[in-house]
């Protein structure tokens, strides 16, 4: 005869509580014990459950959601830089870009750089431009500094230039250009052309922080995205993210008890040509499902082989892949299969995809892949033929708001009717595949993950710019969420246990400043946790649960960005209002939408409206 269960450890009341559960959705009161929902229902019912050693938290009637899970996120490659970089994420002008920067300068001692790696658009600025190379050099003469953007330019100063020893001698590095002036000396914009290598291979140049300081940067970076809500992520490697020594950060603070974000992370081929030797080393060092809750080995990827790396710079043609990929491509899912390592592979188009595709199934003819929860990563132009493909070999699809970032590139490139509904996921969701929402952060776009959800409800981009126009292919916020949250847990096999809150799913969860389900659809990217909880434990706590907030180290070192401007800038949250003309054309508060690029000579040039494209 056993004896009555024992009372819980935490029980929540008093709440809006989303359970993403359909027989009960929503429920005022939940019962927590090891880490687990043991009971959601009534506050009079739950709160019956405790005894006088049950810790009781009054949510004081605000909503919560069980916690955010990113189906795409760098997060072991961003926490080693976090403390480096000075983020733009939702900056609203230039002018205020410019200040940090100037400020940042003058901070950073040598031999450091200033960094503006990548999650942000020109098109969030209300001026709706990039900011000049005068503009930059004006605000740090002397010290280096590296702006991306996105994965198709960088800018550099001059104190940069003369860093990396680039003069009119230095010739265009493989899959890139060095603009140039008409003297043939290097202007400070780097172009990634045809692809992003040129990118990748100039800031890796930059110093790195030492071990102590990657520690107290990574744990940073997770408090972060705390912040915003986010208690897991699906971590898809990174150039140069290299296995096992980039690992040794996150496998400390794993080993200290200091993760306060759940990670599955895949391993990602660093060296073209080398990579089937890659995974043959990795497959007899470690295995899927090697770790615990918090850190575990998910699979392979992003990517795989260099050769099948598409990248989605719709400022550029999309990329012809070499005939070579097909064969080492299929020679790494041969091995990976055989092993039984699920995998993800980044794909933006769908002639990639659909030669995957053709080799995925000759694989899985010889060696059964339906059982493994492989998936594409982005899938922006995916056709449904190739949709019902993935379905029939037990895939899915883990979709971004890169579009949100790129849109109008997309649409100058192939024009209005083009960019509707990109990528497709009504229609993913309609055939049953698995859909997980995520954001691809850090550099490509931001990590912001409400941006992302604003995206799937309003179809618009951080400009304003309405890309799906069609409101039945937009999502419903229930739904978003539902991607953002339990879509997302299918992809590292958790769907059992992850993203919902109910009885025997864990207790990871956030309490929301605002109400996701009632506010004005734009505020939406204004959302924060006041209350973050991984496991039945505050991680991050704010306004009026702010004493329950776990301490924290001060940010190292004391010259960072982050010690001064913090990560994402969420006190402007709308998009701009660009004053451009009158014609109307996708911007809903009837302003006209131009897009300004840089040209190769370092000289902006407009596109104008979209609509005349």
């Amino acid at each position: 005869m056993t004896g009555p269960n024992p009372a819980p450890e935490l029980i929540l009341y008093n709440g809006r509580i989303t359970t993403n559960d359909p027989r009960q959705p929503e429920v005022t009161a939940l019962a927590v014990k090891d880490g687990l929902v043991t009971a959601g229902g009534d506050d009079r019912t739950i709160l019956a459950l405790g005894d006088a050693g049950t810790r009781q938290i009054d949510l004081r009637r605000r909503r919560v959601i069980p916690g955010l899970n990113d189906s795409h996120l760098h997060v072991i490659r961003a926490g080693l830089f976090y403390n480096l970089e000075l983020r733009w994420d939702g900056v609203p002008r230039i002018a205020e870009a410019m200040r940090r920067l100037q400020e940042q300068a003058q901070r950073t001692p040598p031999p450091q750089w200033v960094r503006v790696i990548g999650g942000w658009s020109e098109l969030q600025f209300a001026e709706g431009r990039m900011p000049t190379l005068e503009e930059i050099n004006a605000a740090a003469p002397d010290t280096p500094v590296f702006v991306l953007h996105l994965y198709d330019c960088a800018l550099l100063n001059r104190a940069a230039l003369r860093a990396l020893s680039f003069d009119e001698t230095t010739p265009n590095p493989p899959g890139g250009v060095i603009a140039r002036d008409a003297r043939g000396q290097p202007t400070g914009l780097l172009i990634a052309e045809p692809n992003a290598l040129i990118l990748y291979s100039a800031i890796a140049t930059a110093p790195k922080l030492n071990f102590p300081d990657q520690l107290n940067s990574t744990r940073h970076f997770m408090r972060e995205l705390n912040r915003f809500g986010i208690t897991s992520a699906s971590d898809a490697g990174g150039g140069g993210q290299n296995y096992p020594e980039d690992y040794a950060v996150i496998r400390q603070l794993a080993n200290a008890g200091d993760l306060t974000v759940r990670i599955a992370y895949s391993l990602f081929a660093q060296k073209s040509g080398t990579e089937a030797e890659d995974y043959t080393r990795w497959l007899g060092l470690t295995h899927p499902g090697d770790g615990d809750d918090l850190l575990r080995v998910n699979g392979a990827g992003e990517n795989l082989v260099w050769s099948a790396a598409d990248f989605e710079n719709f400022l550029q043609p999309r990329p012809e892949l070499r005939p070579v990929m097909d064969i080492e491509l299929e020679q790494v899912i041969r091995k990976l299969a055989e092993a039984r390592w699920p995998w993800r592979i980044h794909a933006t188009y769908n002639e990639s995809i659909g030669r995957f595709l053709d080799l995925f199934e000759r694989v899985h003819r010889d060696t059964p892949i339906d059982d493994l929860r492989w998936f594409i990563d982005h899938a922006e132009t995916i056709t449904p033929q190739n949709m019902e493909r993935i379905l029939n070999l037990g895939g899915g699809i883990a979709v971004q708001h890169r579009m949100a970032y790129q849109g109008e590139y997309f649409i100058r490139r192939y024009g209005r009717a083009a960019v509707e509904a990109k990528p497709p996921i009504r229609k993913m969701m309609e055939l049953g595949l698995p859909v997980g929402a995520g954001t691809d952060g850090t550099r490509v776009a931001s990590y912001h993950p409400w941006t992302c959800l604003w995206w799937l409800v309003s179809g618009k981009g951080v400009g304003g710019t309405l890309l799906t126009g069609d409101k039945k292919s937009r999502l419903s916020r229930e739904e978003a969420l539902r991607l953002y949250t339990s879509g997302s847990a299918w992809f590292s096999r958790d769907d059992h246990r992850k993203g919902r809150l109910v009885s025997g799913y864990l207790a990871d969860l956030a309490v929301l400043n605002a109400d996701y389900f009632a506010v004005e659809e734009d505020e939406i990217r204004g959302i924060e946790s006041v209350l973050t909880i991984l496991g039945g434990k505050p991680v991050y706590a704010a306004a009026e649960f702010s004493e329950l907030a776990p301490p924290m180290p001060p940010v190292s070192p004391d010259w960072s960005p982050v010690a001064r401007y913090g990560g994402y800038d969420n006190s402007n949250s709308a998009p701009p209002k660009h004053t451009h003309g009158d014609c109307g054309y996708l911007h809903p508060d009837g302003n006209h939408a131009h897009l300004v690029i840089m040209g190769s000579d370092g000289r902006f040039w407009s596109a104008g409206c979209p609509c005349a494209l």
